[in-house]
């Protein structure tokens, strides 16, 4: 990471071959393990990178219209996909904003609570579950491809960004990082999860349904993040972007449900 290339405002690229472009999904690949190398190797001057990176994708990403953060953010305002003047994605990508929800969660495990920032992190937090709240489907209790076009024709229920929802809400909500009443949210959807996504085949294997395969930006498919893009990419099973949250997601449940 002390290599990785960085934008003028210290946030890191997404990849060498993404220059000046931020995505939330970049959160979750570096800032959880930053925190935990901080914290586990005596180095505080780090938390301030830590929080930097959380307040910095917020600020590129935030859309003042609905309190959702888009997909990605090109600082350069020259990929295809970017707003001309803010260099913002056209939409919020479920499992992005999924992504970036985790990775504040298992960040403030090792972010000082006395750390400058820290309040800030968890005010990006609550206002991430309160966006949740309100766009949370009423039937099922789940989440759209699509967030900010949620329930419009051709957008779906969504298993990956579900689950990493659940996750960051039951987590959230055990360590307090937000209000207690944030739980029945979280039982909704999983609740919803079980019955809508997990199926049983005829070998009684365990199937979680319904998972965008990839949902990216640019990249040499030149992939324009328009709506059509992301309801018409694969669908598929057994992804292991919608097992891997939903198994951190379980393990949240029976810590609060006192199982062993």
């Amino acid at each position: 990471l002390d290599t990785h290339p960085r934008n003028e405002d210290g946030g890191f690229w997404h990849k060498q071959i993404y220059p000046h472009q931020v995505w939330l999904d970049g959160v979750y690949m570096a800032t959880p393990f930053m925190a935990e190398y901080a914290a586990r190797n005596n180095r505080p001057q780090d938390f301030d990178d830590v929080i930097n990176q959380i307040r910095m994708a917020a600020a590129h990403t935030y859309d003042p219209s609905n309190g959702l953060y888009r997909h990605a953010c090109d600082g350069s305002r020259q990929m295809c996909w970017a707003d001309k003047e803010t260099g913002q994605s056209k939409h919020v990508g479920g499992r992005a904003m999924g992504w970036y929800a985790m990775a504040i969660v298992d960040a403030l495990d090792f972010i000082p609570e006395d750390q400058e920032g820290r309040e800030e992190v968890l005010g990006l937090l609550n206002n991430i579950v309160t966006q949740l709240k309100r766009i949370q489907d009423k039937k099922t209790g789940l989440w759209y491809q699509v967030l900010d076009r949620s329930g419009d024709k051709g957008n779906y229920l969504e298993s990956s960004c579900s689950a990493m929802f659940i996750y960051s809400l039951l987590k959230a909500t055990r360590k307090g990082y937000i209000d207690a009443s944030y739980l029945e949210v979280a039982e909704k959807a999983y609740q919803g999860f079980i019955e809508e996504f997990v199926e049983t085949d005829k070998d009684g294997l365990m199937n979680i349904t319904q998972a965008c395969a990839v949902a990216g930006l640019g990249g040499k498919d030149n992939r324009s993040g328009d709506y059509d893009y992301y309801i018409n990419e694969q669908i598929r099973a057994n992804d292991p972007k919608a097992i891997g949250p939903f198994i951190m997601a379980v393990l949240e449940w029976d810590l609060i449900k006192g199982k062993k």
